[in-house]
């Protein structure tokens, strides 16, 4: 009845086909591990939103699932990039509390590199959440993971490098009407009529779509971004069949009349009560002025408006990213935890 058995889990076409069951078993599974990580299920994915990203055509994602004693207790979820980054692949682990001490995690994340390396991937990229004392130290940026962490203990055992540590902060919606009019008001006069600020949702205007494309290619100017107008377009109507809504806000330089910033939020199609920030985009020469600030304010001001529903917004930043952090923080974002990114190079070790 203790055998560990690992299986690749056929995907569903949908929610209530042949092998929905199973599917949605490991999805509660992971549900679960972070209920009891977090103290709540804010950040697990809900049925619908699994199958969605199952089948995303910009990222193969294969589900393994351990079962001990015939149930479903673990699973290692594996997403491998389709265009970009195509040695890359993400490997997620989770194990049930009440199952662990049986060598399901150590089992999972070795059919999971097994899988990885007979695709050809050759660096597969971990996250574990962590929180105590002791300290392995990114190898970028600041910040260190402590090995009294079961989860990074267990990373760094397997032989992964902790590349990079990130902070994720959640914050209490909507924003203080005052606090937000004082926050818009201060930036507005650093910034003395050089900028306007402008907004939309799920669909980029025509007239913007070059300039955001131009400013998400600046996030990475060496990594080969494939990602123009008609990407952007494909991926507008993706998240929008998901149910998935995007809010932009963005800056435009005045004297120039093009966009050189703009921030992101994500409503989830199934869910709209916990709600991510995504991107902030600021051309460098425009950063120190406050214009982050504004156009993060102006967002949360237009996700108030459009999805009065939402109580919590959660963002993600490296930990050295101080600058952001502090933007955060006159918000009102609060430290929710801390997350490591760790890899493991399969060609190095040959």
């Amino acid at each position: 009845m203790n055998d560990v058995q690992i299986e690749q889990l056929r995907v569903p076409e949908t929610l209530d086909g042949d092998g929905a069951a199973d599917f949605l078993r490991a999805v509660d599974v992971s549900r679960q591990v972070r209920l009891n990580t977090w103290g709540n299920d804010d950040l697990a994915y809900t049925g619908a939103e699994m199958l969605a990203l199952c089948h995303d055509p910009y990222e193969w994602y294969v589900m393994l699932v351990a079962r001990l004693g015939g149930e479903i207790v673990g699973r290692a979820g594996v997403a491998m990039p389709l265009d970009d980054d195509t040695e890359l692949a993400h490997v997620t682990l989770d194990v049930l509390p009440s199952a662990q001490g049986h060598g399901i995690g150590r089992k999972l994340l070795e059919a999971a590199e097994t899988f990885v390396q007979g695709e050809n991937r050759h660096i597969p990229a971990a996250d574990a959440a962590a929180g105590g004392e002791d300290a392995v130290p990114a190898a970028n940026g600041a910040g260190s993971l402590p090995l009294s962490s079961r989860e990074a203990r267990f990373a760094f055992s397997a032989g992964y490098q902790l590349e990079q540590v990130e902070q994720f902060s959640s914050c209490a919606l909507p924003l203080n009407p005052v606090r937000a009019q004082e926050l818009s008001d201060g930036a507005k006069a650093a910034q003395a009529g050089k900028y306007d600020v402008h907004g939309w949702t799920d669909h980029c205007p025509d007239r913007w779509a070059a300039d955001v494309v131009r400013l998400e290619r600046g996030q990475d100017p060496e990594g080969g971004n494939t990602w123009d107008v008609a990407r952007l377009r494909e991926s507008e109507e993706l998240s929008l069949q998901t149910g998935r809504h995007t809010l932009v806000s963005a800056a435009e330089c005045v004297a120039t009349g093009s966009l050189v910033g703009f921030t992101s939020i994500s409503v989830l199609g199934y869910r709209e009560d916990v709600v991510f920030q995504d991107d902030t985009v600021l051309a460098e020469e425009h950063r120190g002025q406050e214009l982050g600030l504004r156009i993060k304010v102006a967002n949360m001001e237009r996700l108030a408006r459009e999805f009065p529903q939402s109580r919590t917004v959660y963002t993600w930043n490296a930990a050295d990213n101080a600058y952001m952090l502090a933007v955060n923080a006159k918000l009102g974002f609060a430290a929710a935890g801390i997350t490591g990114q760790w890899q493991k190079d399969f060609a190095a070790a040959l």
